[in-house]
């Protein structure tokens, strides 16, 4: 069968609910380096571009000592990886809605700036893996989001079609990924960004994936 259409997806507020699982690890490291913890509801904040800028964005000060950099990352990584999938949950309707869009033989991708294989690890825990022709982290390129190559790359490694293709993201990283690639846009509420909808530019926004068949469906 042909393949008609393309899906991608950020991972971490959109496929998934990661935010208890990240804010564990950034707060064991905070405790163990000595600053200060953050609550579940900073995650707006500090998310979406990798582990050491999470951390960075919760001190008052930056850090330029390369070797606390590196010990607070490591350390951030080791922790995570260990605990990825104590809490994390996908999204209300995500499985229903993944099953479908298979049925239909529509290519499904995920494109995240978390590290590749962190992201191929949680998918795998949470048997979502099994749903996606390719997962593109942070390191599967040389470049990320919000650089359009990071999408538009995969699209041509799945042999999809950039015409038949939709990005979906909860912050204003995937948005711009997305207008860069020329790709239409989904935007999932709440999503980890401090921006609120109004000031991400979006062609549909979703609470979830409950239904999101019937928008798909108007794109096919």
């Amino acid at each position: 069968m042909t393949q008609i259409y393309t899906i991608l997806f950020d991972l971490d507020g959109t496929l998934i609910n990661t935010a208890p699982d990240l804010m564990a690890a950034h707060n064991h490291v905070m405790k163990k380096f000595g600053y200060t913890e953050k609550k579940l509801e900073d995650i707006k904040s500090l998310a979406g571009k990798g582990a050491w800028v999470m951390m960075q964005r919760s001190f008052k000060e930056k850090i330029n000592d390369e070797k606390i950099k590196n010990e607070m990352t490591k350390e951030f990584i080791n922790f995570y990886s260990k605990n990825i999938d104590r809490e994390s949950k996908p999204l209300d309707g995500c499985i229903n809605f993944l099953e479908w869009a298979k049925k239909k033989n529509i290519s499904l991708a995920v494109c995240t700036n978390k590290q590749e294989n962190l992201a191929i690890d949680l998918l795998k825990k949470l048997d979502m893996y099994k749903f996606f022709d390719f997962i593109a982290g942070s390191d599967t390129f040389t470049f990320n989001k919000p650089d359009p190559r990071h999408l538009t790359d995969v699209v041509e490694i799945i042999g999809g079609d950039l015409k038949k293709t939709i990005m979906v993201g909860d912050s204003e990283v995937d948005a711009l990924s997305a207008h860069n690639a020329n790709l239409p846009f989904v935007l999932v509420k709440d999503g980890y960004t401090e921006k609120n909808e109004s000031e991400i530019k979006h062609d549909v926004l979703i609470t979830n994936f409950i239904n999101f068949n019937k928008v798909i469906e108007k794109f096919l």
